[in-house]
């Protein structure tokens, strides 16, 4: 079966992601394409590094070329911020990223964008998923990938200096080069070396790389930067003395962050920290949209600048539409992903960093410092996050207990709400709990944020003995 979640469609190599469910994925793809009468302005198609990719984006095109669907190619591994920048560049109806982000090696997906290069919603997902599923094998035609170049149907393209162009337009590259910060970048064996690597020298930045080599395995490790992948970095900052250290996903559409001491810098306090600089150093205005398992720090820096902090269920499409409807300032994740207005309308590590090396550069403040400014204005949240892998059975047994009995422990202090937005969220007047279920992999997260670590823990303890899982403290 064929399940488009929160990121896309992914699903194990060789299990579910399969050459003939990926030609399902395109054959559904492009009979909605005729239906809306857009065959002819076509959609481009990217990948990334993982093992197949290119492979798949080609299996891919070769449907839509039989369907005379008009398919432009990037013909090198590319961020998926990338992609969907050319989508809305191009005045494309709809995109396609061959990813699964940072999932495990042994997956891979696809994403899908449409109109301006937007994730594409629910409901387009979702029928495509269902046309997808409904098909038959002898339903599906193909065209040979040097068939269809010759004839013209798929076109390479190579849109990176457009897409490098825009972000460098929009940061203070002046600023930069006057400070000439040294950086330290792991990508992760992902796709944003090349990128990073031209905007930080463009803006004269000394760079150091660790992990830029083409693994499909991704160094034994997960493409996902967190406190336990990115300890390579954490010592590389130290050892060249650097004033930061920058990490992206698989993709590069998350990123991960090391200070000039050496600590993770976690994803809730760069988006924070970024909203923090745009409204008080640069003097921008508008509101935030976070997803509902972010920092409520977000929510603080809002109203102290006279700002809103819109909630939204995860997924970035609903961050974007929000941003839409707000004029939102800065959306973002507590996983990595974040966007300013006036960029994409997606996340983009890419931009993320660049934008964070501005902000060290424009406030001559380093990272630590910055964090200590706004830990001093606006107090004290530590996060606690956990996840666990399920088994279908258990996450039967899960879902019936916490959203369909809507059964909750006694956390001992005084619940304001609940909400059953996305997953089982709790609010106390000093912090939050939320139980949901992945949207890309088979687990169940709870995160909680209170005023120290400790409460944070405890809050996560309770609720995993409540629905009796395991529980170790980090």
């Amino acid at each position: 079966m064929i399940r488009f979640g929160t990121g896309g469609w992914r699903a194990v190599i060789g299990d579910e992601f399969t050459r003939a469910n990926i030609q399902r994925v395109a054959l559904a793809l492009a009979r909605r394409m005729k239906r809306e009468g857009v065959q002819e302005r076509g959609l481009c198609i990217g990948y990334d590094r993982r093992f197949l990719s290119r492979e798949s984006a080609i299996w891919f095109s070769e449907v839509m070329a039989a369907e005379e669907i008009r398919l432009f190619f990037v013909n090198l591994a590319a961020p998926t911020p990338q992609i969907m920048f050319t989508v809305r560049h191009m005045g494309l109806p709809y995109g396609a990223a061959v990813t699964a982000s940072h999932n495990p090696a042994i997956y891979n997906g696809i994403k899908l964008f449409t109109r301006g290069g937007r994730d594409a919603t629910e409901d387009v997902t979702d029928a495509i998923g269902r046309e997808a599923n409904a098909l038959a094998d002898g339903e599906i035609r193909t065209m040979s990938f040097e068939d269809a170049l010759a004839c013209g149907r798929v076109q390479f393209i190579d849109p990176r200096d457009a897409y490098l162009d825009s972000i460098m337009e929009k940061i203070d590259m002046e600023a930069i080069r006057a400070r000439r910060p040294r950086i330290v970048l792991d990508p992760m064996y992902g796709v944003s070396l090349t990128g990073l690597m031209t905007i930080l020298f463009t803006a004269r930045c000394d760079v150091d790389v660790i992990n830029d080599r083409h693994d499909a395995f991704f160094g034994g490790h997960l493409p996902a930067p967190n406190p336990e992948t990115l300890r390579d970095l954490q010592g590389s900052v130290a050892d060249h003395h650097a004033d930061i250290g920058i990490a992206t996903d698989g993709d590069a559409d998350r990123l991960g962050i090391i200070d000039e001491r050496g600590r993770y810098v976690t994803a809730n306090e760069v988006l924070v920290l970024l909203y923090y600089y745009l409204l008080k150093y640069k003097g921008w205005k508008g509101p935030a949209v976070r997803n509902i398992a972010t920092t409520h720090m977000l929510d603080r820096v809002a109203a102290a600048f006279g700002e809103a902090c819109y909630e939204v269920p995860v997924g970035f499409k609903h961050i974007s539409s929000a941003m839409d409807a707000h004029d939102a300032l800065i959306g973002g994740e507590s996983s990595g992903g974040l966007t300013v207005r006036g960029h994409i309308s997606g996340k983009d590590g890419l931009y993320a960093a660049s934008l964070l090396v501005e902000m060290v550069c424009v406030t001559r403040k380093p990272l630590s410092r910055l964090l200590r400014e706004l830990s001093d204005e606006f107090g004290a949240c530590y996060m606690a996050e956990y996840d666990w892998a399920l088994t279908e059975k258990s996450r039967e047994r899960i879902h019936r207990q916490i959203m369909l009995e809507r059964s909750l422990p006694d956390f001992g202090i005084e619940v304001e709400r609940v909400s059953y937005l996305d997953g089982c969220k709790v609010y106390f007047r000093q912090g939050w709990i939320i139980v949901r279920f992945s949207g890309t992999e088979p687990r169940v997260r709870i995160f909680a944020e209170m005023p120290t670590r400790e409460r944070a823990n405890r809050l996560v303890a309770q609720m995993a003995a409540f629905v009796g899982l395991p529980f170790e403290e980090k």
